[in-house]
């Protein structure tokens, strides 16, 4: 996304700035730009760069989530999107920006388990669903 790419391309990546940049945060690793990705060779250091995280930051590339469901995946792209949303348009303002306690970002992981009863992305995924079924039922099909 241009959001994406554009934080991607920050020297401080993401910044602990909103309450969803501490959900990436939590379980985010960076991968430099090796140019076009379609090398095989590059495989091997995208898996270790990634290593046990869910989002990996492609420097001067973009965003790649992981999940162990599509729910998963799928949140945590929203989430990972929206974070780089907020951090350009709060860098916009041109104005000092106000980080989250650290603390508080080493909390995160947990606290999110015990809020979504370790659902993670199904706890939203059925209301997204239905939404999705009440706009369009062609996916279905």
């Amino acid at each position: 996304t241009r959001a994406g790419v554009a934080v991607s391309a920050q020297t401080g990546g993401v910044l602990p700035i909103s309450q969803q940049s501490t959900f990436v945060l939590a379980s985010l690793a960076y991968h430099a730009y090796e140019g076009v990705a379609f090398r095989e060779n590059e495989k091997p250091r995208l898996q270790a760069d990634l290593g046990r995280a869910n989002f990996l930051m492609l420097r001067n590339h973009g965003l790649l989530v992981v999940g162990k469901t599509i729910a998963e995946a799928f949140l945590g792209m929203y989430t990972f999107e929206n974070t780089c949303r907020i951090q350009i348009d709060a860098q916009s303002g041109g104005g000092a920006l106000t980080e989250v306690n650290p603390l508080i970002v080493k909390g995160v992981g947990e606290a999110m388990r015990v809020q979504t009863g370790g659902m993670g992305g199904a706890f939203v995924w059925p209301s997204l669903i239905r939404k999705l079924d009440r706009l369009d039922q062609s996916y279905a099909s």
